[in-house]
């Protein structure tokens, strides 16, 4: 180098594509028939890679898109968001939201598109929150829209490293909100840890809007600023941005109560504005009732089947199983550094196992390679097992 020249590395974050990201959002909105492009049906979609709310705003597209799924994105990148991807679902009318089999009857190709997209790891559809309610004697609700929360649930399950954030119904509050979401928790409890619910609705000036954009930024928020790993965090406590007060107030007395049911209270503190003031999922079971839990167990999992992946077609044999367990212990123990893993950080409080015990004559002539990874994470006291199946589309946690 010559005098007075001076070589700077940027601090860009690396195109690894093997590296898990976990704050990609995918938002999910509809186009009513009325704007629908030429020559499309119900189901068809489109799709954008958005890293700037200014990217949609002057995107010729965009008067297609209903407003509440554009406030969102605009309210995600406001909070932190570096890349979302926003798809728009050709619909009738909100009929179309409100039908038994939402998968078999417009979604299967936009699910299958999302089964793709596999760094999407935050998924929102806003619009649903404005689909109309109906009251029944004392607490009871049907909320019409219902089965496609399931269905999102259970995709956001089936790819193991997404996670829901769900809207109330605009008109829902209080005891019959904590009744609808104790029965659907209910229903949905195989799922239900890879979501979570926010109350109430937030106000931007005159303005109102579901909480999922805002909440889904502050989880991209916490994972780009709390590298390496910002899963780790609980995203609760921190002050919202661009949000001026919430759309109902929630008093101290009513915190304990929605917490207690699955649902996340936002406050109003005078001294520090609106605040998240919960970070649990709709899980009942104690092992999954934290959001940042389920989010670093969703993680490692996916992280380990990326840096696994190669091993298929090897030969399977005891000399690629002890590589398997190096390679898943490197990964293990750069996760412990990064503060993912509860304990002393020295391999102790998590085990590796892939030998004869748990891929016998039947798994090895089947093709698949089977590991047991216990892991111990960040605010739980006990092992979680990932029983990884390489080779299979199974994969438990």
């Amino acid at each position: 180098m010559r005098p007075g020249i001076v070589l700077q590395h940027g601090s860009e974050r690396s195109l690894d594509t093997t590296k898990v990201r976990s704050d990609i959002a995918g938002f999910i909105g509809v186009i009513p028939q009325n704007r629908w492009p030429a020559r499309v049906k119900p189901g068809d979609f489109i799709e954008l890679p958005l890293f700037s709310y200014q990217e949609l705003a002057t995107n010729s597209a965009n008067r297609l898109f209903d407003a509440p799924t554009k406030r969102a994105v605009r309210a995600f990148f406001e909070n932190g968001g570096l890349y979302c991807r926003l798809f728009a679902l050709m619909v009738r009318s909100e009929q179309d939201l409100m039908v038994a089999n939402p998968f078999e009857d417009l979604f299967s190709p936009l699910i299958e598109r999302m089964r793709g997209q596999e760094d999407i790891g935050i998924l929102s559809m806003p619009v649903l929150g404005y689909i109309p309610i109906e009251f029944g004697a004392g607490n009871a609700v049907k909320i019409p829209c219902e089965p496609i929360w399931e269905m999102l649930l259970k995709h956001c399950q089936e790819m193991n490293n997404r996670f829901l954030i769900i809207d109330p119904p605009r008109d829902l509050h209080g005891p019959p909100l904590m009744s609808w979401v104790v029965r659907f928790r209910k229903k949905m409890k195989k799922a239900a840890s890879f979501g979570a619910m926010y109350y109430p609705w937030l106000m931007s000036g005159d303005v109102e809007m579901p909480p999922s954009g805002t909440m889904a930024g502050l989880y991209a928020r916490l994972e780009n600023e709390k590298n390496p790993f910002g899963v780790r965090w609980p995203p609760a406590n921190i002050p919202l941005r661009g949000v001026t007060h919430p759309s109902s107030e929630v008093t101290w007395s009513e915190i304990a109560d929605y917490t207690e049911c699955g649902v996340n209270p936002i406050i109003l503190d005078k001294s520090r504005g609106v605040v998240s003031w919960g970070a649990r999922t709709l899980s009942e079971d104690d092992q999954w009732k934290h959001i940042n839990t389920r989010r670093i167990v969703s993680y490692i999992r996916e992280q380990l089947y990326r840096d696994s992946a190669w091993t298929v077609f090897e030969n399977n044999s005891e000399e690629l199983w002890k590589i398997i367990e190096r390679v898943i212990r490197f990964r293990l123990d750069d996760c412990a550094a990064g503060g993912l893993l509860a304990g002393d950080r020295n391999g102790n409080d998590y085990l590796v196992q892939c030998d004869r015990e748990t891929n016998p004559t039947e798994v090895v002539n089947a093709g698949q390679i089977h590991v047991r990874v216990w892991i111990k994470p960040m605010s739980t006291t006990e092992r979680i097992l990932v029983d990884m199946r390489i080779g299979s589309n199974d994969m438990i946690l």
